[in-house]
């Protein structure tokens, strides 16, 4: 690592006072100073990383290993959360954030949590703002955190601000919930539906075959189909295997292209079900995330920048960029919103009645409220839909086995006979 003294290069991402992201480098001598030059310009940090060779191997094992749970070292959106919730409590009773900091640091739940609390703590101590000691973590408080505490510095409402990032953030929580409890039953049931087969070719039918073969049996031609299905499953499967966890890295790679990336995420907004659902999970969180950055003092423009960096959707980015762009300029953006074809008519049409009345942050959050339910009810109907399909074509493929293999018993039974 290079000397604290020595200006080595940093790589910045920031946002600008008029809701722009910029990317840039800084000669500093630390993460710190670079921190500090970004904020000099007038603009609120939201990362510098070091450019150095090192950081370069660095950034590459973190992306290969990310998710791993041996190298997890930022904290879960749970743990935020309850962080963000116990917080809330304590500055609202009326303890100084030090002393809070000081409790969280205490009662930890675990090491990882406890080393970034510190850190936080350690950095509030040495003289630095709230949202710029969090800034030294992002991947634990992501730039929609950061923005929303440096508003609530600003305007002397740290308290309230937390507890509204905490309800937001247990209702994202929800959410996602909601979503993997839904899809769990449909996931278990088609494994074990495609377990089943396997095992039906690969370990049950094999010990057929060498009685056929010593009756010289003339077997049907779809026992015979199902016959050679198990043996290429045996003997190829391992590559098999391996073909499909490369081809999955193949994709995966290409996905991390931004052209590819746009045009899989046009196509996934797209696909019949799946897109509807996803263009509902995704108005759902726009809406809530711009609707909390409003409604505790973020301006528009700088709103709608933090929104961007939180939204995973290509499609939706380019969508919420040219909205940016016509707020900018004066005009409305949820007519651009609605040329994008992206986002639901609903919360399009609630974001127009916002900025008709001038109370665009309270009625993008009740979009928000209309736009989860709707995701619990379309996850309810799907998985009423796929559980009684995935039953039907579980027992209709091995309906199909048993049945091939009880043919090639009776042409057995009919040549014993003769």
């Amino acid at each position: 690592m290079a000397d604290r003294d020595t200006p080595s290069v940093f790589y910045f991402t920031a946002i600008t006072p008029t809701g722009q992201t910029i990317h840039g480098t800084v000669n500093a001598g630390s993460e710190s100073e670079a921190i500090a030059w970004i904020r000099h310009q007038g603009n609120l940090p939201v990362r510098a990383q070091s450019g150095a060779g090192h950081d370069r191997w660095r950034s590459i094992f973190s992306t290969l290993t990310r998710g791993l749970p041996f190298r997890r070292r930022e904290l879960r959106r749970t743990e935020v959360a309850y962080l963000t919730r116990e917080l809330s409590v304590m500055l609202a009773a009326g303890q100084d954030l030090d002393r809070a900091m000081r409790f969280l640091v205490e009662t930890a739940p675990n090491r990882r949590v406890r080393a970034v609390v510190d850190s936080v703590r350690a950095a509030l101590r040495d003289g630095r703002s709230f949202h710029a000691a969090l800034l030294r973590h992002p991947g634990s408080f992501p730039p929609l955190y950061a923005g929303l505490v440096r508003a609530a510095e600003a305007g002397g409402s740290l308290p309230s601000t937390l507890e509204h990032l905490a309800g937001m953030m247990e209702r994202e929580r929800t959410l996602v919930t909601t979503i993997q409890s839904a899809m769990i039953y449909p996931a278990m049931l088609m494994l074990a539906a495609i377990g089943s087969v396997i095992l039906l070719l690969t370990q049950v039918l094999p010990q057929f075959v060498p009685l056929f073969a010593e009756n010289n049996a003339a077997l049907p031609p779809s026992t015979r189909l199902l016959i050679a299905m198990g043996d290429w499953l045996e003997h190829d499967g391992p590559f098999l295997l391996a073909g499909v966890v490369m081809a999955g890295l193949v994709v995966r790679f290409v996905l991390q292209r931004p052209g590819p990336r746009l045009w899989a995420d046009r196509l996934w907004l797209r696909v019949p079900l799946i897109g509807t659902l996803a263009r509902e999970i995704m108005a759902a969180h726009f809406t809530r995330t711009l609707g909390t950055l409003l409604m505790n003092g973020v301006p528009l423009l700088s709103a709608l920048a933090i929104v961007h960096d939180v939204i995973g959707n290509r499609a939706a980015r380019q969508a919420v960029d040219r909205a940016t762009d016509t707020a900018r300029s004066g005009g409305p953006l949820s007519r651009t919103l609605a040329d994008s074809g992206i986002f639901p008519l609903r919360a399009v049409h609630l974001l127009r009645l916002g900025e008709d009345t001038a109370q665009l942050g309270p009625l993008a959050l009740r979009a928000a409220a209309i736009h989860e339910e709707q995701v619990r009810v379309r996850l309810q109907r799907m998985v009423a839909v796929l559980v009684p399909l995935i039953t039907i074509v579980m027992g209709a493929m091995i309906a199909g086995i048993v049945s091939s293999l009880l043919l090639a018993m009776l042409g057995l039974n009919d040549l014993a006979q003769q």
